[in-house]
């Protein structure tokens, strides 16, 4: 069996990679070659998502081992092979290249390829070029960009002081009862 998945990003219009890989091979592998078909270094933190078909995270797949908590569930890319957490056709994914400002490719599990094999992976389609791995910052405002920082960066813009009483808290619903202040 071989798993072909379909990569593309918001940055770039034409940019499509495919990658047919084994689907026991793990998520570094998969990590690697997304790595090798864009020309970027291996150099920063990246993680796969696991997603509905909503594109909402739920299970993710890191480089290095981030959750020292072992109640909680953590995937390893160089421990978790593939089809441990990705079994069906159309299941989406999200890669995160640059953890800074969350920017990723989206990626989907376009085909299930039975009654094949194949060790590793390979790109079989490259179009369009990948965005820059990483964004600099003071490149940006040298060229006029903006980071978008408008009023409504920090919240909704319907934002109104009045719903609020002096030290900051709502006083629009009913509390149920007076406040007390806890003694310590």
């Amino acid at each position: 069996m071989i798993y072909r998945f379909t990569i593309i990003s918001d940055e770039v219009d034409d940019f499509v990679r495919e990658i047919q890989i084994d689907p026991e091979a793990t998520f570094l592998d998969f990590h690697e070659t997304i790595l090798k078909s864009v020309g970027y270094a291996n150099d920063q933190m990246t993680s796969f998502f696991i997603c509905d078909d909503d594109w909402e995270k739920e299970k993710e797949v890191t480089l290095e081992e981030m959750d020292d908590n072992p109640e909680m569930d953590s995937w390893i890319m160089k421990e978790t092979p593939i089809n441990e957490l990705v079994e069906d056709e159309k299941q989406k994914l999200l890669y995160i290249f640059d953890y800074m400002t969350e920017r990723c490719f989206f990626i989907e599990l376009s085909e299930i390829i039975t009654g094949k094999e194949m060790k590793g992976a390979k790109c079989t389609k490259k179009s369009g070029e990948a965005p820059k791995q990483t964004v600099d910052f003071e490149e940006m405002a040298a060229a006029g960009g903006s980071l978008d920082l408008d009023e409504n960066f920090y919240g909704d813009q319907d934002f109104d002081m009045e719903d609020f009483d002096q030290e900051g808290f709502d006083i629009g619903g009913d509390t149920g009862g007076s406040f007390e202040e806890d003694k310590f």
